[in-house]
C-alpha cells in the first residue's frame, strides 16, 4: 500500500514531460543515440584534436630573429667610436628521422582516437539495447501482475457473493482481500521500477529529461547463432577494443621511434650582421647541442615500458573478451533450454492447476487457500518465464557487443 501511495504522489507532483516520443522502436532509439548522443560528440572532438595534432607535427620550427644596438667607445688613439648594431637570424634544422617519426606518432594518435570512437559507439548502443530490454522487462512484468490482479479480484468477487448468501465464511473473504491488496502493491512497485528504467533509457539514448517514451516492441524471439569458434573469430577480427589495443601498441612503437630520433642533436643555422662605426662584419655558422649530460635515457626507457604495457593490456583485453563471450554464449544456450522447458510443461501445468483449483473450489472440494496457492504459483511461473526471456535477451546483447555487432545499425 505504501508503494501505491508513493506512485500516486509521484504522478501528482512530478513536473510534466517536455516532449513525447510516441511509437518509438528499438531501431529508432539506436539511430537517435548514434546521431546525437553527447558521448559521441565528445569522442568526435577528440578526433578533431588528434587531427590538429598532425598539423602541429608537420609544422616546421620557426626562425629566431635577434637585434641588438649599443655604443662603442675607443680605448686607444686611432679607434673609432659610435653606435653599433647587431642583427642575427637562426633557423633550427630537423635532420634525420625526427620529423617523420613525430608525424608518424601523431598519425597513430589519430588512428587510436578513431578506433576509440568505434568502441564508444559500440558500448553506447549496447547500453541503449540493455536499457531498452530492461524497460520492456518491467513493462511485461506489469502486464503479468495486472493479469494476476484481475484473477484475484474476480475470485474475491465470487467469494463475496458466496459469503453474502452464506455458502462461505467471512475468513475466506478476508484472505481474498489480503491477496488483492498484495497484488495491487506488486503492480504499483513494478510501475515505479518501470518509471525508473524509462529514465535510464532516456539517459542512454540522450533524450532531454522528462521526455516520455512509448516503447513499441517486445522481447526478441531466439535467433540462430554461429558456432562458438566462429564467434571467437568475429570477436578477434571486429571488436574495436582489440583493434584499439593493437593501435595503442603501434602508437607506443611510434613514440619509441620518436624518442630515439630525439637522441640525435639537431643543429641550428645562424647568420649575423654586425655594423660597428667603422666597417660592417658578416658571420654565418651553425650551432649544435652536445648530448653530454642528457642522452635521453629516461624518456627512451619510459617509451620502452609503454610498449610493454600496451602489449600486456592487449593480451589481457583479449583474454577478458573471450571469457566474456564464452560466458554469454553459455547463458544464451542455457536460458533457451530453460524457456523450452517452461513452454513444453511448466507454464501449461501451472495454468491447468489454477483452472482445476477453481473448479474444485466451486464444487466445494477445495478451500480458498488452495486456489490462492495455485494462482501464486502461476504468477511465479509466468514471472520466472519472463525473467528467463529477459536473461536470454541480455545474453544476446552481450554476444552481439562482443562480436562487434549492433543489429539494426550495422
Amino acid at each position: 500500500m505504501k508503494s501505491a501511495f508513493l506512485l500516486l504522489w509521484t504522478a501528482l507532483w512530478l513536473p510534466p514531460a517536455t516532449g513525447v516520443c510516441s511509437g518509438i522502436t528499438l531501431d529508432q532509439a539506436l539511430h537517435m543515440a548514434a546521431d546525437s548522443h553527447p558521448r559521441l560528440r565528445a569522442s568526435n572532438a577528440q578526433i578533431e584534436a588528434a587531427r590538429a595534432g598532425i598539423t602541429t607535427a608537420k609544422a616546421y620550427p620557426n626562425p629566431e630573429v635577434q637585434s641588438l644596438a649599443g655604443y662603442q667607445y675607443y680605448r686607444v688613439p686611432g679607434n673609432v667610436k659610435g653606435a653599433i648594431q647587431t642583427h642575427a637570424v637562426a633557423q633550427p634544422l630537423e635532420l634525420g628521422r625526427l620529423r617523420p617519426t613525430r608525424i608518424e606518432f601523431a598519425e597513430r594518435t589519430r588512428q587510436s582516437t578513431e578506433i576509440a570512437l568505434s568502441e564508444v559507439r559500440l558500448g553506447l548502443l549496447s547500453e541503449v539495447r540493455r536499457a531498452w530490454f530492461q524497460a520492456l522487462h518491467f513493462r511485461e512484468q506489469i502486464a503479468i501482475l495486472n493479469e494476476n490482479l484481475r484473477l484475484v479480484e474476480e475470485l474475491r468477487q465470487k467469494i463475496q457473493v458466496r459469503v453474502e448468501v452464506g455458502e462461505a465464511g467471512r475468513l475466506e473473504l478476508i484472505r481474498a482481500e489480503t491477496e488483492v491488496a498484495t497484488a495491487k502493491n506488486a503492480v504499483a512497485t513494478a510501475r515505479l521500477q518501470y518509471v525508473a528504467e524509462l529514465s535510464q533509457l532516456r539517459a542512454a539514448i540522450g533524450l532531454p529529461a522528462g521526455t516520455d517514451i512509448d516503447q513499441q516492441g517486445a522481447l526478441d524471439v531466439p535467433v540462430p547463432l554461429p558456432s562458438l569458434d566462429e564467434l571467437r573469430q568475429q570477436l578477434l577480427d571486429k571488436h574495436p577494443a582489440l583493434a584499439l589495443a593493437r593501435s595503442e601498441i603501434r602508437r607506443a612503437d611510434a613514440r619509441l621511434d620518436y624518442e630515439n630520433a630525439l637522441k640525435r642533436p639537431q643543429p641550428s643555422l645562424r647568420a649575423e650582421y654586425e655594423r660597428p662605426p667603422d666597417s660592417p662584419n658578416y658571420r654565418i655558422g651553425i650551432s649544435i647541442p652536445l648530448p653530454v649530460w642528457n642522452r635521453r635515457e629516461g624518456p627512451i626507457a619510459e617509451a620502452v615500458a609503454l610498449v610493454k604495457e600496451a602489449q600486456a593490456i592487449a593480451a589481457t583485453r583479449q583474454i577478458q573478451l573471450l571469457a566474456g563471450l564464452e560466458s554469454a554464449y553459455g547463458r544464451y544456450q542455457t536460458t533457451t533450454q530453460l524457456l523450452e522447458t517452461y513452454q513444453q510443461g511448466i507454464l501449461v501445468g501451472a495454468e491447468a492447476a489454477v483452472r482445476a483449483a477453481q473448479a474444485a473450489y466451486q464444487l466445494g472440494e477445495r478451500g480458498i487457500v488452495d486456489v490462492l496457492d495455485a494462482q501464486r504459483a502461476l504468477r511465479t511461473v509466468r514471472l520466472d518465464f519472463l525473467n528467463a526471456q529477459y536473461d536470454r535477451q541480455q545474453a544476446l546483447v552481450d554476444i552481439d557487443e562482443l562480436r562487434g555487432l549492433i543489429p539494426g545499425v550495422n
